[in-house]
C-alpha cells in the first residue's frame, strides 16, 4: 500500500505540473510576443504564490518540518538557479535567438532539463541511502564550489564550446536560419534542425550542469526525493517566468555570487555536521540561508558597482 500511494503521489504530481505548463504554453502565450517585464514580474508572482500554496499544503500534509524542509529547499535551489540567467542570456544573444520566441525555448528547454533533473534526484537520492558517506563527498564538493565561486573572476561563457551543442551537430545538420519557433523542418526529403533545437539543447545542458551544485544542496536539507523534486520543478519554473525581468538588472546585484558562495560553503558543512552533535537544525539552515542572500542583495543595491 506504501509503494502504491508513492507512486501515485509522483504521478499525480508530475500530471499536475504538465498541466500548468500546457495551460502557460497553450493558452496565455499561444500567440508568440515579447514578453514585457510587467508580464515577467506577474508570471513569477503566480509561480511564486502556486510554490507557497504547495508548502501550506506540505504542512497540513506532512507537518511542520518537511514544510519548513521544502521552503528551505525552494529558496535554495531558486537562489542558486539564478546563476542560469547569465548562461541563458549570452545563449539567447550568441544564437541571436528573437525576443518573439523567447519565452517558448526557455520554457521547452528548462522541461527537458527537469526531466534530467528527475533522474539526478533518484539516483542521488539511491546513492545516499545506499551509501550514508555519499553525503560527506556531497558536503565536501559543495564547500569546494562556493570557495571557487567566492573567488573565480568574470568569465564569458561561449556557447559554442557547449558540449551537448558539439555532440548534437555531430548528428544532426542545422539549417543557417531561423524558421520561426520550429524545431526542425524538412528541406530536400531531409528532416534538418534549425537553430532553435540547438538553443533549447545548450539551455538543457546548461541548467542540469547548474544541477550538480543545486541538488547535493538540497539534500543536505531534506533525503526526501519526493520534497527535493517539488521544490526543484516550483524554483525552476518559477525563474523561468522571472527570466525576463531579471536579464535587464541580473548585472546590478553583483555582491550575489558571495552570498551564493557562503550558502553553499554553509550547506557543505551542515553535510559534514551531519549525525552529529553539532548537527544544524532546519529552523536554523532556513535562517540561514534567507539571511545571507537578502544582505547580499541589499548590499549590492546599498553600494552600487560604479561606486565600489
Amino acid at each position: 500500500m506504501t509503494w502504491e500511494f508513492e507512486t501515485i503521489k509522483w504521478i499525480v504530481f508530475n500530471i499536475a505540473v504538465v498541466v500548468m505548463i500546457w495551460i502557460d504554453l497553450k493558452i496565455f502565450h499561444k500567440r508568440e510576443h515579447e514578453v514585457s517585464v510587467k508580464e515577467s514580474l506577474i508570471w513569477s508572482g503566480i509561480w511564486i504564490v502556486i510554490a507557497l500554496l504547495y508548502a501550506v499544503f506540505v504542512y497540513w500534509w506532512k507537518g511542520p518540518v518537511p514544510a519548513a524542509e521544502y521552503v528551505t529547499g525552494y529558496i535554495i535551489e531558486r537562489s542558486l538557479s539564478i546563476d542560469n540567467i547569465f548562461v541563458f542570456i549570452v545563449i539567447f544573444a550568441y544564437f541571436k535567438v528573437p525576443k518573439l520566441h523567447q519565452h517558448k525555448v526557455l520554457m521547452w528547454g528548462i522541461i527537458g532539463a527537469l526531466a534530467l533533473r528527475l533522474v539526478l534526484i533518484l539516483v542521488g537520492a539511491w546513492l545516499i541511502e545506499q551509501f550514508e558517506w555519499v553525503i560527506y563527498i556531497f558536503g565536501a564538493f559543495l564547500i569546494f564550489t562556493g570557495i571557487k565561486l567566492a573567488f573565480q573572476g568574470e568569465s564569458e561563457e561561449d556557447p559554442s564550446k557547449n558540449p551537448a551543442v558539439r555532440l548534437f551537430k555531430k548528428f544532426y545538420r542545422v539549417t543557417d536560419h531561423y524558421h520561426g519557433s520550429k524545431l526542425t523542418i524538412i528541406q530536400h526529403g531531409k528532416r534538418l534542425a534549425t537553430p532553435m533545437m540547438v538553443v533549447l539543447v545548450a539551455v538543457a545542458f546548461s541548467d542540469v550542469l547548474f544541477a550538480f551544485d543545486s541538488i547535493p544542496a538540497i539534500f543536505a536539507v531534506t533525503r526526501d526525493p519526493f520534497i527535493v523534486y517539488t521544490a526543484n520543478v516550483f524554483a525552476v519554473l518559477g525563474l523561468q517566468a522571472m527570466y525576463f525581468a531579471l536579464a535587464a538588472i541580473i548585472d546590478r546585484f553583483h555582491y550575489l555570487k558571495y552570498g551564493l558562495a557562503v550558502v553553499l560553503v554553509f550547506i557543505g558543512v551542515k553535510m559534514l555536521l551531519a549525525h552529529t552533535q553539532w548537527e544544524i537544525p532546519i529552523g536554523v539552515s532556513l535562517a540561514v540561508v534567507a539571511g545571507v542572500l537578502t544582505l547580499s542583495v541589499l548590499i549590492s543595491m546599498l553600494l552600487p558597482k560604479h561606486k565600489v
